[in-house]
């Protein structure tokens, strides 16, 4: 999911990367939104007022040890570098540098208003963040901390000095705050843990990538120099493509409005739906019927995220078509900052994302036929799908994987022991009515590329081995939102296609492939450590990699095969985000990885 979670709760550095995001109608929950209403109302009262009281001390337990500072000593060493006698019994044992990131952290400014953190700790996921941590960091009668954790996030965005960790704690409404350390160590361990067998996973795919390409030098028989203009890629010789560059021809955009009817909605689910879409058109010296291609961006995003993409992808011929999913785009953003929405996506948009591209390429075939601009131009029975986060999702239901009922309830009843935060999102599919039927594939989808996908529940191992399409998943190693072991790596094990492509981004995150939004009103900032190392490298990797793929699959051009390849992978491979590229992963292999001491 380009999910709204890491770029709130991250350490934030300002950035001129930016989604889009502007006011929505949308109807939320009644009640939610009555309680959002009442306390935004309220805000700018409790915001102008004095806390009677506010904590002075932070109590550390152990079983039956307690040891404590106060967080006036804790201001004075991040303000002023002081270290008196309160904080001295623990500087002692930390090395210097241990303490200037102490110092940094403390400090560290997140860019966030009262408002929008107001809105986004109200929605359901925020809410169960805060009763995960409320169990860790307690009030000082040993209360759960969750309203006050919450109460002190608001006021310290509202300090004039900003939303630091200092100014938390001193906006917490208790006289004392008590951290559990059991608690910790055990939350401590358990993300040790995720940490270590992510580790062993991309190890694994970089294992097989390297012995895959050994056995396909230069890339499939293609020689490979470095381009002199450019510290950062080869390029091929002997008149073959560099699949990066933009290809022969120019494009044009075509935008139109498409409105899904209640009476084309399953049962229970009633809202008439509209969205915009942009086409992409290649102008071609003749007029033919070209491939499909659809790209559907994650949440929070918009139909201008992949522009580039549809840009390079229209470039070599293919008709491009992004449209833009209302209810879980960037104008979601404003309607939380708003409070015309309660929460971070309905239910619904586990059907409605699948069931906008089905009704987009049943429009498509309308316009096909009274459309002069379109008439003659789309080969909509060779239809390829991209999908980035909570789109990746919906690339894999087109391609026949249905939603996993008896694997979300299994899952979610489970959720507050996992840290993978992408659970926050998939289990609001649980609350979709078990009993209809969701047809959400697609027979004219021929191939689909699934970019950080969240599937493990909302479609688990029994949905995804359904789907007989070519796939390709792709993974980033720091990916935090849905993290690459549970979330590419270990479905993509469960992948029965019989053509099928893992792609490893090491140094790769959630927001990594994500380019900026040309136009639009309000922008919410994506921190620069939240998009990881080299973005316009990882943008050069998905447009490479996309075109060799639906080239291959949707065009049906076999002189493209060999850059599906992991030799093809090696040669463009470069620091500070290395690439991995395998096709055969099992089950097996995996356990046997991940259990290795």
């Amino acid at each position: 999911m380009n999910c709204l979670f890491p770029i709130l709760f991250t350490t934030a550095k300002r950035s001129n990367r930016r989604l889009i995001a502007r006011p929505t109608g949308k109807r939320s929950n009644p009640s939610k939104s009555l309680l959002l209403n009442l306390s935004l109302w309220l805000l700018p009262a409790v915001l102008t007022a004095t806390p009677t009281v506010a904590a002075e001390r932070i109590y550390a337990s152990y079983a039956v040890l307690e040891r404590s500072i106060s967080i006036s000593a804790l201001e004075a060493f991040a303000k002023e570098g002081k270290i008196d006698e309160d904080l001295a019994g623990y500087a002692q044992y930390a090395a210097p540098e241990q303490l200037e990131q102490l110092r940094e952290i403390l400090l560290t400014r997140v860019d966030l208003s009262p408002v929008t953190i107001s809105q986004f700790l109200y929605t359901q996921q925020g809410e169960t963040l805060l009763k995960r941590l409320g169990q860790v960091i307690q009030t000082g009668a040993r209360q759960e901390g969750e309203f006050a954790i919450r109460s002190a996030l608001i006021l310290a965005a509202a300090d004039p000095e900003g939303l630091t960790l200092l100014s938390v704690l001193r906006k917490f409404p208790t006289e004392s705050i008590r951290i559990d350390l059991q608690s910790v160590q055990r939350i401590a361990r358990q993300l040790q843990q995720a940490i270590n067998q992510t580790n062993l996973a991309i190890a694994l795919v970089d294992r097989l990538s390297t012995t895959e390409a050994a056995s396909q030098p230069g890339f499939g028989g293609i020689p490979v120099a470095v381009d002199p203009g450019s510290s950062e890629f080869p390029v091929a010789l002997g008149g073959q493509l560099d699949l990066w560059r933009a290809g022969p021809f120019t494009s044009e955009v075509k935008s139109i409005e498409i409105t899904i009817r209640n009476a084309q909605i399953p049962t229970a689910i009633t809202d008439e739906r509209i969205f915009p879409v942009d086409i992409y058109l290649p102008q071609q010296p003749t007029r033919q019927a070209a491939p499909v291609i659809v790209i559907s961006h994650g949440l929070g995003s918009d139909r201008k995220t992949f522009q580039y993409l549809a840009t390079h992808l229209a470039s070599y011929g293919f008709v491009v078509a992004v449209p833009q999913h209302p209810g879980s785009d960037a104008r979601l953003l404003q309607a939380l900052i708003s409070g015309t929405a309660s929460d971070v996506a309905e239910p619904t948009e586990f059907v409605y994302r699948p069931l906008d591209v089905k009704y987009l390429l049943d429009t498509l075939t309308q316009l096909e036929q009274t459309d002069p601009q379109l008439r003659g131009r789309l080969n909509l029975q060779q239809v390829g799908v991209l999908g980035q986060s909570f789109g990746g999702y919906t690339s894999l239901a087109l391609a026949g994987a249905p939603i996993n009922f008896d694997q979300l309830r299994q899952d979610c009843d489970q959720s507050s022991e996992s840290w993978n935060i992408s659970l926050l999102l998939q289990c609001r599919a649980a609350e979709l009515p078990a009993t209809v039927q969701y047809d959400l594939s697609d027979e004219r989808v021929k191939a689909v590329i699934a970019i950080n996908p969240i599937n493990s529940s909302t479609l688990g191992q029994e949905s995804m081995s359904k789907i007989q399409v070519p796939v390709m998943l792709v993974a980033g190693s720091g990916d935090t939102a849905a993290p690459a072991l549970p979330e590419q790596i270990q479905p993509f094990t469960w992948l029965t296609a019989p053509e099928k492509y893992l792609v490893v981004m090491n140094g790769g995150t959630h927001f990594s492939t994500l380019a900026e939004a040309d136009g639009g009103a309000g922008v919410v900032p994506i921190p620069s450590d939240v998009i990881g190392p080299a973005p316009a490298q990882a943008r050069r990797y998905i447009s490479a990699l996309s075109l060799a793929f639906f080239k291959t699959h949707i065009a049906g051009d076999p002189q493209y095969r060999p850059y599906l390849r992991a030799s093809y992978a090696e040669a463009i491979s470069r620091e500070p985000l290395s690439l991995s590229l395998i096709e055969s992963l099992t089950e097996t292999q995996l356990n046997e990885a991940l259990n290795r001491r």
